[in-house]
């Protein structure tokens, strides 16, 4: 086996060695339905609160009358070429998974896949680094980990969290009536593409890596609040895919105000020039049919676009949308109203 190159004068871009990058590399989701579908019914277990049927962000297993623990796992190619920002941006994406559920996280597992005849070991290092650099800041530790040999590098997180039973928050619990605020702008998945490709300046590096590291710390503390009604995260089939899972499972329709849906400076510029993921336009041709008004090229890709450790996507009474958003604003989020759910059969309608 050949020595990977390490050669400072040639640095390794991390990108380069993934067909896909962070959550663009997800399944499309009529495809995963068609994999994930079965007759068999799963074993009935009356302590399992949050399971598969939902398709929502983790398990919820209940413990006793009050507690829950909650159980996921995530990991994706990469969607930076630098290592420990790669690990980093891993491991907040699976964090998010626990606190989109209401919950705290209590420790994690790495997971690690590391193409060991192209790529130095201390890269992988790096990457592990990386990874508690974000353990850390949530306040929990790495606590071990499983790695293999593959063809693309990967890296991820088990996390195992716990949440109170009466805050648990859902996907599928939206009500008429509530607004929904969405904490993080769109847009990743095209500025991330446009990274792969060598299209991105400084300035549209610095955008990316600042928000795909942030933690979506705000879900624990509205866990707590009874106006949240549902909650999500808005990661690899975009904001469509998440919003029409809460929709499908809420028995709602959405109403989105596209002008006031945000998006990272940039993307739209690049879309203009045909820069965009390839998961995008999976995501739009599995959608499309419960999507009205999404009539140019750039609400279509923008609203499509996968997302890597996005917003936090949530439905409030909408009486206590301002003191929800302020909440959120004071840890450091923001909190824009994008629209409104609404009675009637689920679909989503652009406007």
């Amino acid at each position: 086996m050949s020595e990977p190159n390490t050669s400072p004068d040639d640095p390794v871009r991390l990108t380069q060695f993934s067909r896909g990058s962070g959550c663009g590399c997800k399944l499309a989701p009529d495809l995963l339905d068609r994999i994930l579908r079965s007759d068999r019914l799963h074993h009935p277990d009356p302590r399992l609160l949050v399971g598969p049927a939902t398709k929502d962000d983790a398990a919820i297993y209940a413990l006793d009358g009050d507690q829950a623990l909650i159980s996921t796992v995530d990991f994706f190619t990469p969607v930076v070429d630098d290592a420990r920002l790669f690990g980093r941006i891993a491991a907040a994406n699976a964090l998010s998974d626990v606190y989109a559920m209401g919950g705290s996280p209590l420790f994690a597992i790495a997971v690690l896949g590391w193409p060991t005849d192209k790529l130095p070991a201390e890269l992988a290092a790096d990457v592990i680094e990386g990874g508690r650099d974000a353990c850390h800041e949530a306040g929990i530790a790495l606590a071990g980990g499983h790695s293999i040999d593959a063809t693309e590098p990967f890296f991820g997180l088990s996390v195992t969290g716990s949440v109170l039973r009466a805050h648990v928050k859902r996907n599928d619990t939206a009500r008429p009536g509530d607004v929904l605020l969405l904490t993080k702008p769109l847009g990743s998945g095209v500025l991330a593409t446009a990274l792969k490709r060598g299209q991105l300046d400084d300035a549209g590096r610095t955008v990316l890596g600042a928000q795909l590291a942030a933690l979506n710390r705000a879900g624990s503390t509205l866990g707590r609040i009874d106006a949240v009604h549902a909650m999500t995260d808005v990661t690899g089939f975009g904001l469509l895919g998440h919003l029409w899972e809460m929709c499908a499972g809420s028995g709602c329709a959405a109403e989105l105000d596209w002008d006031a849906v945000p998006i990272l400076e940039g993307a739209r510029a690049l879309v203009a020039q045909g820069v965009y993921a390839d998961g995008g336009m999976r995501n739009w041709r599995s959608l499309h049919a419960h999507v009205a008004g999404a009539g140019s090229m750039e609400r279509m890709i923008l609203a499509s676009d996968p997302q890597t450790n996005g917003g936090l996507l949530i439905a409030v009474d909408p009486h206590q949308q301002v003191a929800v958003q302020r909440m959120i604003k004071d840890t450091g989020a923001m909190a824009t109203c994008i629209g409104t759910i609404s009675a009637g059969p689920p679909a989503i309608r652009i406007r």
